[in-house]
């Protein structure tokens, strides 16, 4: 167990040589040592592919984005063909949305409707089918139109191209209603932003500057003066809790010395390093802490644009913080009744229940973090 997985002081933890996780645990040491520190250094090995539950949730794949499917030439033409397609709608990143909910029209009909009009999609993007955990009939086919511009909800060219869109439907980011998609909306949601962010910043061809054209439903663009193809990019980053010595937790913010906002720290992994090389750089960079061990926990897609933050916790011998006051420019470290004192009290705002960030500083809790109640 590490330090940020209990809710007492973590001084007192087992490292003998018969506890495998704590060659990962340990406080000890120097950011050098942690790949060499440990059970196996003791002369312990752990059961051969010893698995162990992950720590953070995971939540199951509820769409099946069908990878070998899509390849095939003319998929998306037939699809849509078929009948029974739902779309969704996205423009300059936000979807149209109804109460708790994404809206789906008909593909076919509404591809129909638009085409030839202003409004037709600039590009149809495969997303995938239902599958049986999705909360709708498993294998129901989801498709994706980007459109031009923003329809206004009861304006006439609205009413005039599209039917069945509920009254009172909206444009809105996923940020803004992210809280109250259902798991099925959500990775869709997700889904649609990350590849429609691609597309939009990866127009041209990077080795000729030739205009590329999609293809495989969306996920692959070919250019056509050298043939080459181009595929949809995620950037790992890496995103820690920081628990020192005396089992505090080391939060931090940006911008104005005054803001009350404070969160996990976070970076992009630079090419060439490993994830445990970039939790090291990234906490000495921004705060001055040297890290001495750091362990995964989980991650979770963050399509702005194109994110996959990958959560560790990690320790540190050192209690001082120095922000680099650029990324950083607010450090402070909390015990767990401080935290929480201070986020009933509207001192400071952490992160909301739908990051990643909230999840890691409640796993080094070690349970939930009652919020400032909204009359307070």
């Amino acid at each position: 167990m590490s330090l940020a997985e209990s809710p007492e002081s973590g001084t007192g933890q087992n490292t003998g040589p018969n506890n495998p996780e704590s060659a990962v645990a340990s406080p000890a040491g120097n950011a050098g040592d942690a790949a060499v520190t440990g059970p196996t250094a003791a002369g312990f090995r752990p059961p051969a592919n010893r698995l162990h539950d992950t720590v953070l949730p995971v939540r199951p794949a509820l769409v099946d984005r069908g990878t070998a499917a899509r390849m095939t030439p003319g998929m998306l033409d037939d699809l849509l063909r078929s009948g029974g397609v739902q779309a969704m709608l996205l423009s300059r990143r936000q979807a149209l949305v109804s109460g708790d909910g994404l809206v789906f029209v008909d593909a076919a009909g509404l591809a129909a409707r638009l085409r030839g009009t202003a409004y037709a999609p600039e590009q149809v993007i495969y997303l995938g089918a239902a599958l049986p955990a999705a909360g709708v009939p498993a294998g129901t086919q989801f498709v994706l139109f980007i459109l031009p511009e923003q329809f206004e909800v009861h304006a006439e060219p609205f009413e005039q191209h599209v039917e069945g869109i509920p009254a009172g439907a909206q444009w809105a980011g996923f940020r803004e209603v992210a809280a109250e998609l259902d798991p099925t909306d959500t990775a869709l949601f997700i889904e649609a932003s990350a590849i429609a962010n691609w597309h939009a910043s990866h127009t041209h061809c990077p080795r000729c500057g030739a205009a590329t054209a999609p293809e495989a439903g969306g996920w692959v663009r070919r250019c056509p003066a050298d043939n080459s193809e181009h595929y949809p990019r995620t950037d790992p980053a890496i995103i820690v809790t920081v628990v020192g010595p005396d089992g505090r937790l080391l939060l931090g913010g940006g911008g104005p010395l005054d803001s009350r906002n404070y969160s996990t720290l976070a970076g992009f992994v630079e090419p060439g390093e490993s994830l445990e090389q970039a939790v090291i750089r990234e906490i000495g960079e921004e705060v001055g802490v040297r890290v001495t061990a750091s362990q995964y926990l989980g991650s979770q897609s963050w399509p702005f644009p194109a994110s996959l933050m990958l959560g560790f916790t990690a320790t540190t011998a050192d209690t001082e913080a120095r922000p680099d006051g650029v990324e950083v420019t607010r450090a402070r470290w909390f015990s767990r009744a401080e935290l929480q004192d201070a986020v009933l009290s509207g001192e400071i705002v952490i992160s909301s229940r739908l990051s990643i960030a909230r999840a890691l500083i409640e796993h080094w809790y070690g349970g939930v973090i009652q919020d400032r109640p909204e009359s307070a």
